[in-house]
């Protein structure tokens, strides 16, 4: 079964309300949980899942994202027969550097497409934080006849006003209706953006919606295929809780989700390891003096003052007397002695002067962009 799935992770979602985050970086690419980035959690759930044949559709600003994950070695996708592909809009006769969804953009890689010899297409967006075994899917897909099986959510959280797709169920888990976008969502299921379909049933579906001038995957693509009744789409929950990292509000919170054990859990199953771009560190050294409560240090830190409530990533430094409270700190950032950092998210390699105080609240938590000194 595993032989019959290739993967395929789209990250040309627009990023606009993730602000600062994202001006030099895809969502794909945002450190998420002190050694991460959000493109290490898509692709392990697809490895972890027996799919060895992944391609990746770049979009724009994935300079970051290209150097994490490399040649995919960390993941074991650097074989000669399979392994990652990586899709760049430039690389494409169809494409104008720039993608308008979903879409556009299978329908500007069908080489890939047509190429590969699995059967089945496993394709995830890449603005969810999920745990997922691919392998349970598919067998959900085969056990159902179903054409095309969409992941999905009951958890409240991921749900949005005026954004977001979600899925109105029959008690079989039949998707009988779906809504875009709507202003207050009717239904309460959320589509993560994941699905699952037959290769050939997908190069068909995608050739026929955008030769008829479509544009949009789920809106026109799927809405319109459940109207014409010749489709059986079907709902697979998830059977994790997810999160849906659209704003910066949002990927705070997923953070600081990993602070309970039972999140940590969820995050990360030792029978499913999360693999990661290696980087040689020292472990992290704690002065005598230095005070460490409910928080993720990653390696090769140098912890002096108080750190509470907060995610420190690789190689950060926090001299003697300086406080962080609930934040977010990337990594190889400095914060000086005396300095006061409370409820913000620091960027890479940011600087915070001697005695500087910086205060926000959880719900809005202060952006400082990557290589600053304040």
């Amino acid at each position: 079964m595993k032989k019959n799935l290739a993967g395929l992770i789209y990250t040309g979602e627009k990023t606009d309300r993730l602000r600062e985050l994202t001006v030099m970086r895809s969502v794909a690419a945002l450190p998420v949980l002190g050694r991460y980035r959000l493109i290490d959690f898509l692709l392990s759930n697809m490895v972890n899942s027996g799919i060895k044949n992944i391609g990746i559709i770049l979009q724009s600003n994935y300079q970051s994202l290209l150097d994490q994950i490399g040649s995919g070695r960390e993941w074991d996708l650097h074989g000669k027969r399979s392994g990652m592909t990586l899709l760049p809009p430039f690389a494409t006769t169809d494409s104008s550097n720039s993608y308008t969804g979903l879409l556009d953009a299978l329908k500007s890689n069908m080489n890939f497409l047509r190429r590969n010899e699995e059967r089945y297409m496993a394709v995830s967006e890449s603005s969810f934080l999920y745990s997922l075994y691919y392998e349970d899917m598919l067998k959900f897909h085969l056990d159902n006849n179903s054409d095309i099986t969409l992941a999905y959510t009951k958890d409240r959280d991921v749900r949005r006003h005026g954004t977001g797709r979600y899925l109105d169920l029959d008690d079989a888990g039949v998707v009988n209706n779906i809504e875009v976008d709507p202003s207050l969502p009717r239904y309460g299921n959320t589509y993560i953006g994941v699905f699952l379909m037959r290769r050939e049933l997908l190069i068909d579906m995608v050739d026929r919606a955008t030769s008829q001038g479509l544009h949009h995957f789920t809106r026109e693509m799927l809405v319109k295929s459940l109207a014409r009744g010749y489709t059986k789409i079907m709902g697979y929950e998830l059977a994790s809780k997810p999160f849906y990292i659209d704003t910066v509000g949002a990927y705070y919170n997923a953070n600081m989700a990993a602070l309970e054990p039972e999140m940590r859990k969820s995050f990360f199953n030792p029978e499913r390891p999360v693999w990661t771009k290696l980087r040689d560190e020292m472990p992290t050294h704690y002065s005598s003096d230095s005070k460490v409560s409910n928080s993720l240090v990653a390696d090769g830190c140098i912890i002096e003052g108080e750190v509470e409530d907060s995610i420190i990533f690789r190689g950060v430094t926090v001299r003697k007397g300086a406080k962080i409270k609930g934040c977010i700190v990337m990594q190889d950032s400095i914060i000086a002695r005396g300095a006061q950092i409370e409820n913000c998210i620091l960027d890479k390699q940011i600087t915070v002067r001697e005695n500087a105080k910086l205060s926000a609240t959880p719900s809005y938590p202060f952006v400082i962009p990557k290589n600053l000194t304040i």
